[in-house]
């Protein structure tokens, strides 16, 4: 059976659900595909998630911190299992709701694996669907880490559902979802080792902060593993092995559970792109300007799928999937625009950043000013007995523009909101160090911080 649409979206997560909801509110015939309960990674499997569980996290670790300074919680625990019910009573409800969503919207959803069979017709199951456009919004799978024993390892999806939390876990990765996890882990009372392959984790965010951030999770009981390369993953009656390569030596490491956080890949490979002549690559669908394909036109991709100069992350996901409907609906006018994107690791503390590292802005060639400091010793920091804190902001020497601003400390995830705005909306350095903030908030460390 063929049925013919004006735009199908592979995907129902915030790209494809967007592209949905602004074309169908146009009047278009408009199709979803997923094979996964719908509602994408973000809000079943990521960010809302897990943000529920380092929430958790940092309430017990804050308590921690604040012993002997007012506070005493001698039998402060988590409950696993019951903090689990909670996260559920925000995931649970989702593929059900944008299932409904969909229907009242007069968007077709079908349940099953897209493959492309045409330019712009895909096969579910046994329907053809045929559109004017197609748009390639499917997300992320773990990377193939192409080592031994891989069937043994459990990926960031599951262990976002584990009922119980093992005793012990190692992590194979030194990313997001490395640190995210094992902070986590690590306050419920895991036994935890991350293996990172390259000499320094999260190498999107400023090394200096990460320095620190890596000194606080030893602090935390973490055993951090830098220039360490997993090899192989064996199974013995009561544990996992892991064996790694270090220096030129090999070591084994045992863990109750082993999780892969060693990044992930757009989930496009079995979509049959090669056999209708659309050209992608490790990053994903490779698009023009304006999301379109290069080499189909009537093929768009956003979020995770796209080969686009957009970070991997949902309100990026979101902000392509305005801009893949607009240029459907009005021809290709829209471009996006990356500047001034903030991003966060949600360890304890968040380390956040947005903009230039100085690096790139040395590359670029760019003239500027660094303002750097340590800030365990600022209020906003011993209020919380937090001692890890930190931040650095690039100003721009000719225009008196920020650059880039990386903070590491508590509500760093909030304070660097501000710097983004700063930088997307042109706002110079001296405007804001002029500011009148409310005080004592985090927010009003921005004038020192300039």
């Amino acid at each position: 059976m063929t049925r013919k649409f004006d735009v199908i979206a592979i995907g129902t997560g915030s790209a494809a659900s967007t592209i949905a909801s602004r074309c169908r509110d146009a009047g278009w015939q408009v199709a979803v595909v997923d094979s996964r309960p719908f509602g994408g990674t973000c809000a079943l499997r990521g960010c809302d998630p897990k943000k529920v569980l380092v929430g958790a996290a940092e309430a017990v670790d804050w308590t921690r911190r604040m012993k002997g300074k007012g506070i005493q919680a001698a039998k402060l625990q988590i409950d696993w299992p019951e903090l689990m019910r909670f996260k559920r009573s925000f995931t649970e409800p989702v593929p059900k709701r944008r299932e409904e969503g969909f229907a009242k919207a007069g968007v077709a959803a079908f349940h099953g694996r897209a493959r492309f069979v045409g330019p712009t017709a895909v096969q579910v199951g046994e329907e053809i669907l045929e559109g004017r456009y197609v748009v390639i919004a499917a997300g992320e799978v773990p990377a193939n880490l192409e080592i031994p024993g891989i069937e043994h390892l459990t990926t960031s999806d599951q262990f976002l559902e584990l009922n119980e939390l093992p005793r012990r876990i190692l992590f194979i990765g030194g990313g997001y979802v490395a640190f995210e996890f094992a902070h986590i882990a690590a306050c419920v009372g895991s036994q935890v080792t991350v293996l990172q392959r390259g000499p320094r984790p999260l190498a999107l965010f400023d090394p200096d902060l990460v320095d620190q951030l890596v000194e606080r999770t030893h602090e935390l009981g973490i055993d951090v593993r830098l220039g360490t390369e997993a090899i192989g993953i064996e199974k013995s009656s009561a544990e996992l092995n892991v064996q790694a390569l270090a220096s030129g030596q090999t070591s084994t490491f045992q863990a109750e559970m082993v999780v892969h956080a060693a990044g992930r890949v757009p989930e496009i490979n079995d979509l049959n792109l090669d056999a209708v002549g659309i050209e992608w690559e490790e990053r994903g669908v490779r698009v023009n300007e304006f999301l379109q394909s290069v080499s189909i036109p009537g093929v768009y991709a956003a979020g995770d799928a796209a080969a686009s100069s957009g970070l991997p992350l949902a309100p990026v996901a979101s902000y392509e999937g305005q801009i893949v409907a607009a240029n459907l609906l009005k021809g290709n006018y829209q471009r996006p625009n990356y500047l001034g994107i903030p991003s966060v690791v949600f360890t304890i503390p968040p380390l956040a950043a947005v903009g230039l590292r100085e690096r790139e802005a040395s590359e670029q060639n760019l003239k500027f000013r660094v303002k750097k400091d340590m800030t365990s010793t600022w209020y906003s920091s011993r209020r919380v007995a937090e001692t890890y804190s930190g931040y650095k902001v690039l100003v721009e020497e000719r225009t008196d523009r920020i650059l880039g601003a990386h903070i590491l400390g508590s509500e760093a995830d909030e304070v660097i909101n501000l710097f983004a705005l700063a930088i997307r909306s042109g706002m110079r350095a001296t405007d804001l160090k002029h500011m009148l903030f409310a005080y004592p908030t985090s927010g009003s460390n921005m004038a020192r911080m300039l």
